[in-house]
């Protein structure tokens, strides 16, 4: 299994001060930037080479630590046309973002062990999150009656990263916002969803029959995988709570 991280995003403002750097990925936390966790977790979890994809001060810091840095390109879709793109397709591919200041590798091993076959994504209960992380920044939505929210990290199998990557800009776009994947799926699974009767499930089946391959959200990953600095409020939780 090769791996992949993306570390081109940028912040700004009273998040970039408290972190010293406008790189995101570069932001410390308890002694380690993120990019560094991540790198660490994948390493862990058993890939055999990593990529990151990222500017010049992103390789300075990791070029070390990884078998390759991949330019970045001009937006986040972008990145993760790169991203995917960034080995052969022979072998499995885990993905993981560089935004997660509590990744490590028991975390993401779990994830692999029970990702099963086609592309998996890793998600985790609300409740269970709120109770590693109490008084965080709110996460989370909500689904055909349970809430949830994404992880950070993806297995794709062999020989379906070049598809991914191929609709790469609508898949980053959506990948936060359900309603977003529901209207690439189909405007049934959107009235469902604006009703609150969407369920993982039907998300999962539809994916299946517009992919090509099966795309399975692995419940009941660790909380660890869910929890992404994008705003100065979690990064500063983040700095604050170990």
């Amino acid at each position: 299994m090769r791996a992949v991280i993306t570390a081109g995003g940028r912040v700004g403002g009273g998040y970039a001060n408290l972190a010293g750097t406008t790189i995101k990925a570069l932001a410390p936390v308890h002694g380690a930037t993120m990019l560094s966790r991540a790198i660490a977790a994948a390493r862990g979890a058993g890939a055999n080479a990593i990529a990151v994809v990222g500017g010049d001060e992103v390789r300075a810091a990791c070029s070390d630590d990884v078998e390759s840095v991949v330019p970045e390109g001009d937006d986040g879709a972008e990145n993760l046309r790169r991203a995917l793109r960034a080995w052969p397709q022979d072998e499995a591919l885990l993905y993981v973002t560089s935004d997660l200041p509590y990744v490590d590798a028991p975390s993401v091993a779990d994830f692999l062990a029970r990702a099963g076959e086609g592309l998996a994504m890793a998600l985790v209960d609300a409740k269970a999150f709120e109770g590693r992380f109490p008084g965080a920044p709110p996460f989370g939505i909500r689904l055909g009656g349970e809430r949830v929210i994404n992880g950070g990290a993806f297995l794709l199998p062999p020989g379906t990263a070049g598809h991914v990557a191929s609709i790469a800009t609508r898949l980053f776009d959506a990948r936060k916002h359900p309603w977003r994947m529901a209207r690439i799926a189909g405007f049934d699974l959107l009235v469902r969803f604006a009703f609150g009767a969407l369920t993982i499930a039907a998300l999962e089946r539809r994916a299946k029959e517009v992919f090509s391959f099966p795309i399975r959200a692995v419940r009941g990953c660790a909380p660890d995988l869910a929890f992404d600095a994008d705003t100065e409020a979690e990064y500063r939780y983040a700095c604050e709570h170990g």
